[in-house]
C-alpha cells in the first residue's frame, strides 16, 4: 500500500441494473441497481480522490466486497459456486455473501432456499417446462433489519422494493437460472447458466432451512453490538450507537476494516486524522497498529466488517 494511509474515504462503483432502483443515486435516469461501497474487483473498483482501490490495496488484504443494492424488480433467480467448484471452473474464489436489510416495500421479501419437497429432478423437470422458478424457493417477507446468511450453493433471488447491504466473498461468479422472462438493459434475454447452476445447487434439505440462512430479525432495534456472521474472509459486525458515545474498533482478524455508515453522523479517529461519515459513506481502515476511534455525532447505525 502506497504511504500506508490511515483511513481512506471511498467513492463506490455504480452499476446500472435493469431491475435497478433509484435510492442510490435519486437524480441518475438510468436504474442504479448495485453501489459497491467497497471493492478492488476486476468488474467495478471503489475509488480514493478519483483512484481505483486495486492500485492502493493488495488483493490478499482485502478479500471481501460489499455492496448496496436497490431494487425496482426481482432478481433473477440465481446461484453461487463454491471455492473448490469455483476454482476448477472458473479460476476464481467462490462466492459465499450476507445480507443486512435497510429497507422494503409493504410484504415485499427475498426467495432464499429450495421448498421442502424440491429435488433435482424437479428443479430441472420445471426449468424444462419453462415454470415460474420462484415457486420453488421459499419467499421471507423482510423489513429494516433483517439479517440473512447466503451460503454458496443455495438458489436466491432478491424480491423488488428492498435495498440491503450485502458482504460477500470478492467474486463475481453468478449462475443465472431464471430471469422472469424479461429482457436485459440492452433489449435481449440475459444469458442462463443451467448446467452449472444445476452442479452446484445445494439440495439436502437441511441446507436449505432459516436456521442454516442464520436468519435474525431487528439487528438495529437495539443499542449495542451484534456479531452476525464470522467467515473466513469476513467478519461482519452491526453497530447502533447514542448520541456522544465513544468505541474503539479492532482488526482482530489482521484483514483491512470496512466501516459503512447507515444512519446518523459518524466521526472517525486515528492518531489525528479525522474523518465525518453520514448515511451510505464508507471509510476503510488500513492495517496499522494505531486505534481506530469512533465518536456518534447523533444517534447512529453502521457496519463493521474485518
Amino acid at each position: 500500500m502506497n504511504n500506508n494511509p490511515l483511513i481512506l474515504k471511498l467513492t463506490p462503483y455504480l452499476q446500472e441494473k435493469v431491475w435497478g432502483g433509484h435510492r442510490l443515486r435519486p437524480n441518475h435516469s438510468t436504474p442504479i441497481g448495485e453501489s459497491w461501497e467497497i471493492s478492488i474487483h476486476s468488474e467495478g473498483n471503489s475509488t480514493v480522490d478519483g483512484i481505483n482501490l486495486s492500485q492502493l490495496i493488495n488483493e490478499k488484504d482485502l478479500p471481501y466486497l460489499v455492496k448496496i443494492i436497490d431494487t425496482s424488480d426481482n432478481l433473477s433467480v440465481q446461484v453461487h459456486p463454491g471455492d473448490e467448484y469455483a476454482a476448477k471452473h472458473e479460476n476464481s474464489k467462490g462466492k459465499t455473501e450476507c445480507w443486512a436489510i435497510l429497507d422494503a416495500g409493504e410484504n415485499q421479501g427475498i426467495y432464499l432456499g429450495l421448498k421442502d419437497s424440491i429435488t433435482k429432478k424437479d428443479f430441472k423437470d420445471a426449468l424444462e417446462a419453462g415454470k415460474n422458478m420462484s415457486e420453488l424457493l421459499k419467499f421471507y417477507p423482510v423489513k429494516r433489519g433483517d439479517f440473512f446468511y447466503v451460503p454458496a450453493g443455495t438458489p436466491h433471488a432478491i424480491g423488488k422494493d428492498v435495498l440491503l447491504a450485502e458482504v460477500q466473498q470478492s467474486s463475481g461468479i453468478t449462475y443465472r437460472v431464471w430471469d422472469w422472462n424479461r429482457l436485459g438493459l440492452d433489449g435481449k434475454p440475459r444469458e442462463l447458466h443451467i448446467e452449472k447452476a444445476l452442479d452446484v445447487i445445494n439440495f439436502d434439505k437441511s441446507l436449505n432451512t432459516s436456521e442454516n440462512f442464520k436468519m435474525r430479525r431487528g439487528i438495529f432495534d437495539q443499542f449495542g453490538e451484534i456479531e452476525l456472521l464470522n467467515h473466513p474472509e469476513f467478519n461482519l459486525t452491526s453497530f447502533k450507537m447514542k448520541k456522544n458515545q465513544e468505541l474503539e474498533l479492532n482488526l482482530r482478524y489482521n484483514r483491512i476494516g470496512g466501516l459503512v455508515c447507515l444512519g446518523g453522523e459518524l466521526e472517525v479517529q486515528r492518531n489525528g486524522l479525522v474523518k465525518k461519515l453520514r448515511r451510505m459513506e464508507t471509510l476503510l481502515i488500513p492495517l496499522d497498529p494505531s486505534e481506530v476511534k469512533v465518536t456518534s455525532k447523533e444517534d447512529s447505525e453502521f457496519l463493521w466488517i474485518c
